[in-house]
């Protein structure tokens, strides 16, 4: 089983991270940010990945601290799930419509962080969350994961709809890049060796 389980307590957040990457897309989520709570969900289900998520965090200061933390224990987790990557695909991409919005992401486990970052949002809030705190979710992923993410939202006008595509996209190149690939015979898919 490819599983992790991280714990993360600062002074501003205490989270507990499960991941099983070759789950069925079985959720639990708390985060105190609901609509953070729903763009998990979505990575869960359209990643077939299962996901424990606990924060506790200073949602009474701001929900930044929750969501860039959250991204970073994500990202160990999925650090840790990968291990050393041997036989893993690598690499992930995904398009995702909904309505009118459509955006595209792409994954490359490379043990390399790197965010490239595209997406001209329409508004500055969906209900209560501030869009910025998207940026800073993928930011803390990737630095923790060693991962490259590109993620463009290619058109939209409807910000909800913008944020849910990149979730999902994500979700769906997450599930593409860590999954094993059965012609690889178990090698490391790097000509170094190691990732």
């Amino acid at each position: 089983m490819r599983t992790a389980d991280i714990t993360r307590n600062t002074n501003e957040t205490r989270i507990r991270v499960s991941i099983n990457l070759d789950g069925t897309g079985r959720q639990t989520i708390n985060t105190g940010v609901p609509f953070l709570d729903h763009m998990l969900d979505q990575i869960a289900r359209h990643g077939l990945i299962d996901l424990d998520v606990h924060c506790d965090g200073d949602t009474h200061i701001d929900d930044h601290h929750t969501v860039e933390d959250v991204g970073i224990a994500l990202g160990q987790a999925f650090a840790a799930a990968v291990g050393n990557k041997a036989g893993l695909r690598r690499y992930g991409h995904s398009y995702v419509p909904l309505d009118e919005a459509l955006s595209r992401v792409v994954i490359d486990f490379s043990g390399r962080p790197g965010l490239h970052y595209d997406v001209p949002f329409t508004r500055a809030l969906i209900g209560r969350f501030d869009v910025d705190l998207a940026r800073e979710f993928f930011q803390g992923f990737v630095n923790h994961a060693l991962v490259t993410l590109h993620i463009d939202n290619i058109k939209g006008e409807n910000a909800h709809h913008q944020c849910e595509t990149i979730f999902k996209a994500f979700g769906r190149a997450l599930r593409m890049a860590t999954e094993v690939d059965p012609r690889a015979n178990g090698a490391v898919p790097s000509t170094k060796g190691v990732l």
